[in-house]
């Protein structure tokens, strides 16, 4: 094994592109009770970008190595350690930095990948589809046949949302920007799809035959989200789980008072700290089950080597990409 490795590092805030260098560190030991995962795989998340910019509620101390998400094998194991198997392929947890070739972690942290699910996929398990199950779970109890509604539906969050929902046999309404994005979500089982606009609620109602919506889900702001909440049924709840119009949330008081809406939010991140292993691996069952049977994949529109950091981070700045921006290691 090489006696270093690469990491893609970045001493102060600021433009990503600009501040992130790779250099070469010493290649890691284990403690007792660490694991070393040698990195298969790491995507670059726009709250990857946000921290290395500054602008994220969790700042690591700098110098800082960034990536919130990966997978990788087990090489090496601390003494007397018997949680996870030498050789497995893992997903990481969100606090180590994966943009790296290679990493010590607490072994108890890791979560073991069933054989059958590919690195590349098992990268990106933990964010976007995770949080697509709890935010099918966790706010509003629906049972077969009933309807939610979505705005940037052909982000990777919102793609899982319609797979998964697809699976429990919950109806979605999803909301793009672009038409042209419309049959795609119709093939990954949205029920319908929608292109935002101000007649958002009358063409809602009439694709929906007038159902009751009780889960809206929002990662727009702004007024997507007022649009979005003016399609809900009296109690219902809008959860926000991204902001990528920068723009608040403005709801006006007679949708409060009239219609009784709840407004909630999720990270992602706090969920998997107060999550027990045992509550997580329970979580990542049912997702691993839909991974083998080839769903629940983020389309990759390019993977970079490591060593070109910085042309990655700019691609992945980019929008209208047709998919995720990753690492691959060798």
């Amino acid at each position: 094994m090489s006696k270093n490795i690469l990491a893609a590092v970045y001493e102060r805030h600021g433009n990503p592109a600009d501040v992130l260098h790779v250099e070469s560190r010493p290649w890691p030991t284990p403690a007792q009770g660490e694991a070393i995962v040698k990195m298969r795989a790491a995507p670059i998340n726009p709250a990857d970008l946000n921290q290395i910019e500054g602008k994220y509620p969790i700042r690591s101390e700098l110098p800082a190595i960034p990536g919130f998400e990966g997978a990788g094998i087990v090489v090496d194991l601390g003494a007397n350690d018997t949680s996870v198997a030498a050789g497995a392929l893992v997903i990481l947890p969100h606090n180590v930095g994966t943009w790296r070739e290679a990493v010590a972690v607490k072994a108890d942290q890791l979560v073991a990948v069933p054989t059958g699910i590919e690195p590349v996929h098992a990268a990106m398990l933990k964010i976007n589809p995770m949080t697509a199950w709890r935010l099918l779970h966790d706010y509003v109890n629906l049972q077969k046949g009933d309807w939610l509604i979505q705005n940037a539906a052909n982000s990777a969050a919102a793609r899982a949302v319609i797979q998964i929902a697809h699976e429990l046999g919950y109806k979605s309404v999803n909301v793009v920007r672009r038409a042209e994005l419309i049959d795609e979500l119709h093939a990954e089982g949205g029920d319908v799809v929608l292109v935002d606009g101000e007649n958002l609620r009358d063409e809602v109602k009439a694709e929906t035959s007038g159902a009751p919506i009780r889960l809206g889900l929002n990662a727009v702001g702004g007024d997507s989200a007022l649009r979005l909440a003016n399609c809900l049924a009296s109690g219902s709840t809008m959860v926000t789980y991204g902001a990528m119009s920068l723009q608040a949330l403005k709801i006006p008081n007679g949708l409060l008072i009239f219609k009784d809406l709840r407004f909630r939010g999720i990270w992602i991140n706090k969920w998997y700290d107060n999550a027990t292993p045992a509550q997580r691996m329970e979580a990542f069952q049912p997702l691993f089950e839909m991974a083998k049977r080839g769903l629940l994949k983020t389309k990759v529109e390019k993977a970079y080597p490591l060593s070109e950091a910085k042309a990655a981070v700019t691609h992945a700045a980019q929008g209208k990409r047709s998919g995720k921006i990753i690492f691959k290691f060798e």
